[in-house]
């Protein structure tokens, strides 16, 4: 008999869990169990007495039966009698870590168990490897990978480099992590779990087509691999196929249909591909099984606001709301957005009959509201007056059946349908969202419309008032349709911002690389963006470090990709840290003066972690010089185009034309929205062009095609302006893939856009409706 086994009545109350739990157990079956345990040394550190096995077997039972505090007693009584008991010590720290970490006392207690084992055994790889797992938790990660490591020069394993590799992934070092995952799997290939995760290395840097070919292997060795699957329609989602995202979600929840992190992930592509209805199916699904999930709750309240149904909405959005983070607990996205949200949708709600020409939203919305909002702060707004609740008088807006418009509107969607299509970036990252296309589609013709009538003398009516139409009511019709395509984004002027936020500057950031992350959106400029910094550093050491020019010269010769950058910062003081780089737009008002463009900043740490992105600053002077500029051009522009309507020379055309994307050259450079610039000014780009008599036919390219302007066309129209050396290369550029041909009459015979569609309400119902007749019918156009 174990003296353990004995209780005194020290030990624990008759009727306690602690006696309860023990006494339910069979003793004799614990007995058996530890017998054999002891017989074949199954336990680690075992000992050369019989006896003291069998005693230590009986507290790894215990321990194997979650009976910690029992086990650790046990082993307490053995330690007593022989303090240097290397097997109960390592047991000891081992209970105390099952115990739970969430209490430290229990960490640290374990933590200071297993050092002792180590002080004690310092060539056993399996005690790094335990205290490493006590680590990682605790935050400690570098401390777990020096254990591991140690683990690893002791004995190598698959396992070892498995959990070293999960721990360089949690720390975001990916091409490390790779590395380990893929030591692993060359000790031992049928990994499915190694194999997902060398799969989510490559996804993480950018690399979809291997991730997805390491997510397919994964799921070689184990079919019914969920997480596999919901990787996989991760990987397709980012590189914007719809279909095969659609195809490997819908494995994952064949498997499981409960598995809430595939219905979130799913319900949200839905969102973003603009199937709104099949979105909020999978958000109600994720909340039936996890009632408080911010993300579904969220998603659920952005997609009925997005469709018009404001009560549902924003009752969605006050569960969020509700949700409040602990005191030291960081606040999820979700819970810093939703505010905003449900003031932006009480605005739209109470605007939904308002024709749109009688506000503003811009004016309307408080400033301190937009500048928080446009820069994603917490709510914290002084002397904020709430947007009134909602009006019963107000109904939600109802479904309308494609059938319902007559005939000319349903042409005039279909039209719109088909020029958004054209819009579409054929690029990693840029998921084709149908309900956008529809929105910028009648954007385009709205613009079309609006640019004609100026040009044959028409006034139009805006914010109120009846006057001939300036450059930014032309872009306004694109915000307008912006905005009301997804609330969830605050598509605001940035000039309309509080005078103190303009004065500090407002800041359009993009991170191209940071630490291992690559935003693969931007991949393909990476090689141009390299060739301008080279550049840059060239001109500046000639003129700061002539005598180290050479020097300078061949290294950059070397560089072939952002990274090999950071040696060549050690070449200078100034730049040992890192450097910004700054772009320069030339002027066509003032022949010889030149604008900031964009800068560049790239810097490095010891390790080869990078931060290289790129940011616009808008401050009110930077913007009044675009903004006199963008006025220049756009007299010059309706001049012609008043001409234009009267002659229709070839001449004129092409002037106008050159006109036209110059002006919007101006516009990609200055950023001046907080959000869907590129969009907003493509839209206005065709719109234009098509009141000129100038249709684009040609689709936005994917991936590269020499010409002689610019060494390469890629997909991103936003990019090509900003990095283009000024705006006839621009106009070069975009016109070599526009394929710009002669508008098709049938035009002219549309309705107008902002007659069929004057309010919200009629907005929010046009870009509901079902399109898929649309694809029956012969689009005028085509």
């Amino acid at each position: 008999d174990s003296s353990f086994l004995h209780f005194h009545e020290s030990d624990c109350d008759i009727g306690s869990s602690s006696c309860e739990s023990v006494l339910s157990l069979n003793t004799e079956k614990i007995l058996s169990q530890a017998k054999l345990l002891a017989e074949q040394k199954r336990f680690p550190f075992a000992t050369d007495n019989d006896n003291t096995n069998e005693e230590l077997a009986i507290a790894y039972v215990l321990i194997g039966n979650g009976l910690y505090d029992e086990a650790i007693r046990h082993f307490s009584t053995m330690l007593q009698e022989e303090p240097e008991l290397v097997s109960a010590i390592y047991g000891r720290g081992i209970a105390y870590g099952k115990k739970g970490l969430h209490d430290m006392k229990n960490a640290e207690l374990a933590l200071f168990e297993l050092s002792r084992v180590i002080s004690l055994e310092p060539d056993h790889p399996e005690v790094f490897e335990q205290r490493a797992e006590i680590l990682s938790p605790l935050g400690r990660i570098s401390e777990a990978l020096s254990d591991l490591t140690k683990a690893i020069q002791l004995q190598p394993s698959a396992r070892l480099y498995r959990h070293r590799g999960t721990l360089y992934f949690i720390s975001e070092d990916y091409a490390t992590a790779h590395e380990d995952f893929q030591r692993s799997l060359e000790l031992n290939k049928n990994q499915p779990i190694a194999m997902l995760y060398k799969g989510l290395t490559f996804f993480h840097r950018g690399l979809l087509k291997e991730a997805i070919e390491s997510f397919k292997e994964a799921l070689k060795q184990k079919a019914d691999f969920i997480d596999a699957y919901k990787s996989l329609g991760q990987a397709y989602r980012e590189l914007g196929n719809f279909d095969a995202a659609t195809e490997s979600f819908q494995k994952a929840l064949l498997l499981n249909q409960n598995h809430v992190q595939t219905l979130q992930l799913k319900g949200m592509m839905l969102y973003h591909h603009g199937s709104l209805d099949e979105a909020l199916k999978n958000f109600k699904r994720c909340l039936q099984l996890e009632p408080y999930n911010e993300v579904c709750q969220y998603m659920k309240g952005l997609s009925h606001v997005a469709m018009g149904q404001f009560y549902e909405g924003i009752k969605a959005q006050t569960k969020v709301m509700l949700n409040d983070p602990l005191p030291g607990q960081k606040a999820s996205p979700e819970y810093l957005k939703v505010k905003y949200l449900r003031e932006y949708s009480r605005y739209l709600h109470a605007h939904l009959d308002t024709p749109l020409t009688e506000y503003n939203t811009d004016i309307d919305l408080p400033g301190n509201f937009k500048d928080h909002w446009a820069k994603n702060l917490p709510f914290l707004i002084e002397n904020y007056e709430e947007q009134p609740g909602l009006q019963p008088h107000i109904k939600d807006v109802l479904f309308q059946n494609f059938e319902s418009y007559k005939p000319d509107v349903q042409e005039l969607i279909c039209v719109a349908d088909h020029l958004g299509s054209m819009m579409q970036y054929e690029t990693p990252g840029f998921l084709p969202n149908k309900r956008i296309h529809r929105a910028m589609g009648l954007a385009t013709l709205e613009v079309m419309q609006a640019v004609q009538r100026t040009w044959a003398n028409s006034k139009v009516r805006m914010n109120g008032k009846t006057r001939l139409m300036q450059w930014r009511d032309m872009f306004d019709i694109a915000v307008k349709w912006r905005r009301i395509a997804d609330p969830d984004q605050p598509v605001l002027w940035l000039d309309q911002m509080p005078a103190r936020s303009l004065s500090r500057g407002f800041n359009n950031h993009i991170n191209l690389i940071r630490g291992q992350v690559i935003n693969m959106r931007y991949l393909e400029y990476f090689e141009k963006i390299l060739h301008f910094i080279k550049d840059r550093i060239l001109v500046y050491h000639g003129a700061n470090n002539p005598k180290g020019l050479l020097e300078v010269r061949e290294a950059l010769e070397k560089v072939h990709k952002v990274e090999d950058l950071l040696p060549i910062m050690k070449f200078n003081s100034k730049t040992r840290d890192g450097f910004t780089v700054n772009t320069k737009v030339p002027s066509l008002k003032d022949q010889g003066k030149e604008y900031d463009g964009f800068t560049i900043t790239i810097t490095g740490d010891k390790v080869g972690n990078i931060l290289f992105s790129v940011e616009t600053q808008t401050t009110e002077e930077r913007t009044q010089l675009y903004h006199a500029e963008i006025d220049a051009l756009y007299k010059d522009l309706t001049a012609k185009g008043k001409i234009l309507i009267l002659s229709a020379e070839l001449g004129e055309v092409d002037a106008v034309c050159n006109l036209i994307l110059s002006l919007v050259y101006y516009f990609y450079n200055l950023m001046p929205l907080s959000r869907g610039s590129s969009v907003i000014a493509y839209s206005v780009i065709m719109g234009a062009l098509m009141a000129s008599g100038k249709e684009v036919s040609g689709k936005i390219p994917k991936g590269k095609a020499s010409i002689k302007i610019s060494k390469y066309i890629n997909s991103l129209v936003d990019f090509e302006a900003m990095t283009a050396p000024g705006s006839e290369a621009f106009s070069k550029i975009a016109r070599s893939w526009m394929n710009l041909k002669s508008i098709s009459p049938s035009y002219k015979s549309l309705p107008s856009v902002s007659e069929t569609f004057p309010t919200l309400r009629t907005m929010i119902e046009v870009l509901n409706t079902d399109s898929s007749h649309c694809l029956k019918k012969t689009i005028v156009v085509v």
